[in-house]
Order: C-alpha cells, then sequence, then structure tokens
C-alpha cells in the first residue's frame, strides 16, 4: 500500500498505533532501527530524526557523527506478529546529512537512482526473490544448537516436514503486510526452509527482503527456534541461496515473455548480467562462508546460461507470457539487497546500451561435465578475497555505487578477510555469521 504523510498521521491516531519503528541498514544489509512514539511521527516527516553514525559500521566516525532519517510514509506497515493493542508500525528510511543532502552510504537510496534509469530508459524491472532458510532447536538458555528442526527432505509433508506451521504463520503475516508469497515448501536440507515472492516493482522488493528475514527470525524465535540465513550453515548438506528473478517492462509488457521470437533486448540484459557477474560478486556473495554453498548441491559455480537447467548460473524458467524471467542464482541471503538489486540491474542495462550478443547456452549438467568441456568456461570467484580483489579494480562498480562507498566496502571486507585467516579458532567467526545473518 502507498500513503501520503496526511494519510499516515491520520492512520496512526485512527488504528492504536502507539510505536514507530524507523527503519535502514547498514552498508552491509544489516538492518537496524530507531523507535519512536506517535507524537514524534509528524516532526519525523518533516525535521528527520537523528542519529549517531559513528556506532554504524562504515557509516562515519565521531568527528562526522550525525545523520538524519526521514520516514518514506509509502513503507508504513503494521508488524503483525507484535501486540495487536498499542500496535507497532515500521517504515523504511531515507538517510540525509545535516544540511539534508543524500548520504553516500545510504544504499538504499542508490537503488531508486538505478530504478530512475532504468525508467528514463522505458524500463519498470521487477524483482522477486526465492529465500531459502534453516530452523535450528535451541537449547535451555535460548541459544540456536546446530540441531535441525526436523530430518525432512525437498518437498516433504508432516509429520516429517515440521516447519509447515511456521511457514503458514509467516506467509499469513506477509499477507497481512501486502507482501505477496507464491509458494513454501520444504527444501532440500534437514530443516530447511523456502518461501519464494510474487514479483513486485524493485524498491519494494528490497524492502521486503529485509522485512522478510526479520520476520522469519521473529516468528521462529516465538516458537523456541531459530531462522539462519547463513549461506551455507552445515557444511554436508544445502546451503541457503537467494535467487533472484528479474524481468522488465516496457510500454506496458515484458521484454523476456516468450512467445515465439527472441527479444534482443532480453539477451543483451542477460548478456549484460553475465558479462559482469564476476565483478559483482562479492556483494551477491559477501561473506568468507559464501564461497563454501559454490559448486555443491545445485548451487553454480561456472558463468553460463540456459532453459531450465538448474546447474547454471542463469536460467530461464518454463514460464510463459509475463511471468517469464530471468533467475540468477548465485546470490545468497547475506546481501545487501539494494546494493545486489542496483549492481544486477546496473548490469543489465549496461549490456543493453551495449547490444552484448548472449553466448550460446549450456544445456549440459555442469557438475558431471568433464574438465575438458569444462576448461573454457568462466569461473565464479572461488573465495571472498578473489572477489573483492576483482570488485576494488572494477569501473563499472565504482559507475554505479561511487569510488567512496566501493573504497570503504572493499576496506571493510578486507578486514573481515584478514581476521578471519589470521582466526585459529575459525568455528566461532562462522558462528557470527550463523547468528547474525
Amino acid at each position: 500500500m502507498s500513503y501520503a504523510i496526511r494519510e499516515v498521521l491520520e492512520f496512526v491516531k485512527q488504528n492504536d498505533v502507539k510505536f514507530i519503528r524507523l527503519a535502514f541498514c547498514d552498508i552491509f544489509g544489516t538492518q537496524k532501527n530507531i523507535s519512536i512514539m506517535p507524537d514524534e511521527l509528524e516532526r519525523a516527516f518533516k525535521e528527520g530524526v537523528s542519529f549517531d553514525a559513528s556506532a554504524i559500521k562504515g557509516f562515519g566516525d565521531v568527528v562526522n557523527s550525525d545523520l538524519l532519517l526521514f520516514p518514506d510514509p509509502s513503507t508504513l506497515n503494521v508488524l503483525p506478529w507484535r501486540p495487536q493493542q498499542g500496535r507497532v508500525i515500521r517504515f523504511f528510511c531515507d538517510i540525509k546529512t545535516p544540511e539534508k543532502k543524500e548520504f553516500i552510504y545510504d544504499s538504499r537510496n542508490i537503488l531508486k537512482n538505478i530504478i530512475k534509469r532504468c525508467n528514463h530508459k522505458g524500463y519498470v524491472p521487477y524483482i522477486g526473490t526465492e529465500c531459502e532458510f534453516y530452523l535450528f532447536k535451541t537449547d535451555e538458555n535460548g541459544e540456536a544448537t546446530y540441531i535441525t528442526h526436523d530430518k525432512g527432505g525437498y518437498f516433504d509433508i508432516a509429520p516429517i516436514d515440521k516447519g509447515e506451521n511456521i511457514r503458514r504463520e509467516i506467509c499469513l503475516c506477509l499477507e497481512e503486510m501486502y507482501i505477496k508469497p507464491e509458494t513454501s515448501h520444504h527444501e532440500q536440507g534437514p530443516g530447511q526452509n523456502e518461501i519464494d515472492f510474487k514479483y513486485s516493482d524493485s524498491l519494494n522488493a528490497a524492502d521486503n527482503f529485509l522485512t522478510f528475514k526479520s520476520m522469519v527470525k521473529a516468528i521462529a524465535g516465538r516458537a523456541g527456534l531459530y531462522a539462519s540465513f547463513m549461506p551455507k550453515p552445515l557444511s554436508n548438506k544445502s546451503g541457503n541461496g537467494l535467487h533472484i528473478n528479474i524481468s522488465l517492462n516496457k510500454n506496458g509488457s515484458n521484454i523476456f515473455k516468450n512467445e515465439g521470437e527472441k527479444d534482443s533486448e532480453a539477451e543483451s540484459f542477460i548478456a549484460g548480467v553475465l558479462s559482469k557477474t564476476r565483478e559483482i560478486t562479492a556483494f551477491l556473495n559477501p561473506i568468507v562462508n559464501s564461497y563454501e554453498r559454490f559448486g555443491k548441491f545445485e548451487a553454480p559455480k561456472y558463468i553460463s546460461w540456459s532453459h531450465q537447467n538448474r546447474s547454471q548460473l542463469i536460467r530461464i524458467p518454463a514460464a510463459t507470457g509475463e511471468k517469464t524471467r530471468m533467475e540468477l542464482r548465485s546470490p545468497d541471503s547475506a546481501i545487501n539487497p539494494y546494493l545486489a538489486f542496483s549492481l544486477i540491474l546496473a548490469a543489465g542495462v549496461y549490456g543493453i546500451e551495449n547490444s552484448l550478443t548472449l553466448p550460446k547456452e549450456i544445456n549440459e549438467n555442469l557438475y558431471i561435465l568433464g574438465e575438458e568441456k569444462l576448461k573454457d568456461i568462466e569461473v565464479l570467484p572461488e573465495s571472498l578475497q578473489e572477489a573483492l580483489d576483482i570488485a576494488k579494480e572494477s569501473e563499472f562498480i565504482k559507475s554505479v555505487i561511487g569510488s567512496e562507498f566501493l573504497n570503504r566496502y572493499v576496506e571493510l571486507k578486507q578486514t573481515e578477510v584478514d581476521r578471519y585467516n589470521k582466526a585459529i579458532e575459525k568455528e566461532k567467526i562462522k558462528r557470527m555469521y550463523f547468528e547474525y545473518i
């Protein structure tokens, strides 16, 4: 739903709203929030709400620490898992400097600018996500264990699948927030679940992804469980992927729809994403653990595409008409969705602008293909270090997010890599990822 400021203020008065969350995320996509009382909301719209940026990793230091949050009225949503008496509502926010200028590390604003760029060229980008997560049991102190909630597998049903009631509650909560889930099911790994979203405009898709992660964790917690979106929480089981489905509308019609004729723009868009994937992988797979997932349990390893083939980086699922799209299969849920979506869309537009030719599709199972046939296929970065080394030299990334943002991101991620490489007990660092992603 979309609201004007006047409508929001009236909604708060008439719907027993007692608590208001102002949400944003750091440069890595970790959601943060400040809460205000209803009487402060009108001032927040007009003047913003200040916060200490030096406390947010990557945002600033104690010398330049003040920033302002301006709630976006169109993102009003009641949080249905919170009390229904004395309701809690949430807004996503724009981040501004004390001079009310755009903040260069506001990744949500970067995505808005990329969408405007797409619109200027006549395209409206839509994104739908397929998000996987594990449910783990907790111990007597409420701490997460590595014991999975069930022993189920792909598409299993109760009683083997013990996650169906959790998925049901999540989907119903999503619908209450006007976020449209399409399907839900038990995934391949024990205790692993997946919920897929109906496509929406790209900014809403990014907002919805952050909402979804926080909702899943909250609902799982109420059931005495712990939800983890970590890319590879169990070394010998299926990893958590975040498949990103993208379509582009032009003149009210999806350029990807298959009606017997090839669309050169659609092919160039896919070619653009393929051409820039290695450069942007540090943003699609942003933690050390991300790279433990590649090449196993249907997670891609090679930069290739095909129709329907699940061993490929990009596939075109078996859908027709307006539901036709490209599916990018390498990302995981550790992403900052605003940055990831920005870079993917910009890569696709780059392909269209430069009339890139789509390489020949590969219709073989890459997991069992011999080395001789694989040697000429480009490979995804094999580590976060390799991905960072490629990203920091990318003029393309600089053109999308700016040199200063790229340098800050690479610098902080390099610190993570160095800390992991030097750590004697690497499991402690993995545990950190397990708990906060």
